[in-house]
């Protein structure tokens, strides 16, 4: 079992560029593949952006070019970079971690999530 602990959110302006964090518990993280996702208010969640134990990546449409996934096994850390935000990619960011599959957009092959971390983006 992992425990999820998401930081690095805040509010930006339009623009700016904000780096969100997930640290990991346990001593198999580079065995997880690692997911992002958000959930704007009145909305359901989404998927942002994925990377697999190999570190291969997988992002969404709306935030390529603008944000990245890395991760740091030696900190069980997996990040996400998000550069030029725009007011719709104000959400709560969830981690999300699964050894059942290699790579996947969808939550239901996630089994282990953070609390979220929220990200607020004005004009």
């Amino acid at each position: 079992q992992v425990q999820l602990v998401e930081s690095g959110g805040g509010s930006v302006q339009a623009g700016g560029s904000l780096r969100l964090s997930c640290a990991a518990s346990g001593r198999t993280f580079s065995s997880y593949t690692m997911g992002w996702f958000r959930q704007a208010p009145g909305k359901e969640r989404e998927f942002v952006a994925t990377i697999s134990r190999n570190r291969n990546t997988l992002s969404t449409n709306s935030v390529k070019g603008r944000f990245t996934i890395s991760r740091d096994n030696a900190k069980n850390t997996v990040y996400l970079q998000m550069n030029s935000l725009k007011p719709e990619d104000t959400a709560v960011y969830y981690c999300a971690a699964s050894l059942r599959v290699a790579m996947s957009t969808s939550q239901a092959n996630y089994d282990y999530w953070g609390q979220g971390t929220q990200v607020t983006v004005s004009s």
